[in-house]
């Protein structure tokens, strides 16, 4: 019993040293402007618009969780390219997947900490992903699985090596 209380002492006293709680703040332009945010006839446009900034946003904050403590994720969102593309012009109106309709995002971010300065930026970072299909796909029925896969990828392989946060 002795040993099994030290074991949940240490426990206690370390796993605080590797949680994480950064948060994101995610900007968007017109979503008019950009190339491909169109809904079909699954929802009216404004809603279509404010389901897709909230998948987007949920994403954004459930990565920037892996940041440390008060370390904020600004992102602005300048173009977005959904994966698969609407087909127009018929009675129902929907979106379809093919290689060709690669997802694409463009954004300006800057990662902070809570005092203000800036640990990390970049402008026009240029994401896509024209190889989206041949992939193993997880989570198959995940809303907008392709693109925040692409966003995840960039997370995981790009943003957090230039954190530092081995130290």
């Amino acid at each position: 019993m002795y040993k099994i209380n030290k074991i949940f002492l240490a426990m206690g006293l370390f796993l605080p040293m590797f949680a994480y709680s950064g948060e994101a703040q995610v900007k968007w332009h017109s979503f008019d402007k950009y190339s491909d945010v169109r809904p079909g006839n699954k929802l009216p446009k404004e809603q279509y618009y404010q389901d897709v900034a909230a998948h987007f946003e949920k994403h954004f904050n459930k990565l920037a969780e892996e940041l440390p403590k008060d370390y904020i994720l600004n992102v602005e969102v300048t173009e977005l390219d959904l994966a698969g593309n609407v087909h127009l012009g018929t009675v129902n109106e929907f979106r379809v997947l093919k290689s060709i309709y690669f997802p694409r995002i463009d954004f300006n971010y800057f990662v902070s900490d809570k005092a203000g300065n800036i640990i990390s930026e970049a402008n026009d970072v240029k994401l896509k992903d024209m190889r989206f299909m041949d992939r193993i796909k997880m989570g198959r029925d995940e809303a907008y699985y392709y693109d925040k896969r692409l966003i995840t990828d960039w997370f995981e392989d790009d943003l957090q090596p230039t954190l530092n946060l081995s130290e």
